[in-house]
């Protein structure tokens, strides 16, 4: 009896290994792009969740395989931090997707670097392609003077939307100065309205308030020399006085209770809006198309939006944005068997189909001479329009190291579990070991 229990053990410990191996074969098959029958495969990855925007691509794939029917597609959704850590993972495994979104910066560089993204300049040329796209955003993902991705999804910027019917209430008007944003946030701390909604859990929400203080303060070049070395330091006095005014709001009651735990992606920021109980978002315009699909009585009646006011005394232009020309663009790995199919399906992505049919969503493709009609994109559009520079997000401009502690410090500075020069030296120190200088 003893010997046929251990050879039971030995059987299930057999069993088990060949399910794990089974398994990691069957993962292997999902990031590869195999063909199938005689079928080519691509694997496509994005992040575009809302229903409507899962349709438009979802249309594009189909419009795109009709008229290549030797080419299957597979289209993979995913929520937008789950693909950022399923990303990292597989490319260390070296089992990318075929095509996958990206923002550029200098997570996307790693990536090139280490020659996991396929060189597309050739493609882009190709009839002078590239052409149809803003400039700036293709140089967003150029780089070593080659174009690594394609802009397809959204010009999106940060912008502070807000309940009209709140203000209107309270006889507040959109503030053009800093002073006059703490003064609306006071009447509404008094009023029992949260003044800002924020869902922080993932921590990139809350940067964007240090990102504009920062911009502000002291104009781009303090994060622009900081970041590059040029000069600059993440020790720079505008650092730290951008997150005592951050901490300032927190003190000031700010910001809804449990910020810092509340999820982005489930949309309960967006709650606190639609039920009155918060006044104003800081969030990613992108957040326009997402209203409209899922609130549209919110979106007709309520919303309205403005940029980060000026601060006094500041050096920061207040046209200067917070975003980037191309959200998302799309890549394609450098694994991938079919890049040819793979950059002509990107393409039905970004038709001209596509880009009626974005705009439809409230998006601003980015393309060369979109026609807006609804009022709420022109008015996005005139503020794009103004602003002299674009600073992409600080979680995708810096190194992979270097974008997490910025993204743990802040949110340690909203927690007040971290003072503002303790966050910067702790910044400092990482890019120096990240930069080696």
């Amino acid at each position: 009896m003893k010997s046929f229990k251990k050879w039971v053990a030995l059987f299930l410990v057999f069993a088990f290994a060949l399910s794990v191996c089974l398994a990691s074969l069957n993962a292997q098959k999902a990031y590869s792009s195999a063909t199938s029958s005689g079928t080519k495969k691509i694997v496509f990855w994005h992040i575009q969740t809302n229903e409507d925007a899962k349709k438009v691509i979802q249309r594009s794939v189909d419009r795109f395989m009709a008229a290549n029917r030797g080419v299957k597609v597979e289209v993979v959704p995913l929520q937008n931090d789950a693909f950022k850590t399923k990303l990292k993972i597989a490319m260390g495994a070296n089992q990318a997707p075929d095509v996958f979104p990206t923002w550029g910066g200098g997570q996307f560089y790693e990536y090139i670097k280490s020659g996991k993204v396929k060189d597309i300049t050739a493609y882009m040329n190709e009839k002078n392609y590239k052409n149809r796209f803003l400039d700036g955003a293709i140089s967003m993902v150029t780089f070593d003077n080659k174009i690594w991705a394609v802009p397809v999804e959204n010009v999106a910027i940060a912008i502070i939307l807000y309940n009209k019917e709140i203000f209107k209430k309270y006889n507040l008007k959109v503030p053009s100065t800093y002073d006059e944003l703490l003064n609306i946030v006071k009447t509404l701390k008094a009023k029992g309205i949260a003044p800002f909604a924020l869902a922080n859990k993932t921590k990139w929400p809350g940067s964007m308030f240090y990102m504009y203080l920062v911009d502000r303060l002291g104009g781009p070049s303090v994060f622009e020399r900081a970041a590059n070395r040029k000069g600059g330091s993440f020790e720079d006095p505008v650092f730290i006085k951008a997150g005592e005014m951050l901490q300032e709001l927190v003190r000031l009651g700010a910001f809804a209770k449990g910020y810092n735990g509340l999820d982005y992606d489930t949309g309960q920021s967006r709650m606190l809006l639609y039920a009155g109980k918060a006044a104003m978002e800081l969030m990613g315009s992108w957040e326009i198309s997402v209203i409209k699909s899922e609130n549209k009585k919110f979106y007709d009646n309520n919303l309205d939006f403005f940029p980060f006011p000026a601060i006094k005394g500041g050096k920061g232009d207040p046209n200067n944005v917070v975003g980037t020309l191309g959200d998302n663009f799309y890549a394609i790995s450098s694994r991938c068997k079919y890049p040819k199919e793979a950059f002509k399906m990107i393409q039905y992505l970004i038709d001209d189909q596509a880009v009626k049919e974005r705009i439809q969503l409230g998006r601003i493709p980015p393309v060369k001479g979109v026609k807006l009609n609804d009022s709420k994109l022109q008015k996005l559009s005139s503020i794009i329009s103004k602003a002299k520079h674009v600073q992409l997000w600080y979680d995708q401009y810096l190194p992979p190291q270097l974008a997490e502690v910025h993204k743990d410090t802040c949110q340690a500075l909203f927690g007040l579990t971290m003072t503002p020069k303790a966050a910067v030296q702790k910044m400092e120190k990482t890019a120096k070991a990240v930069f080696g200088k």
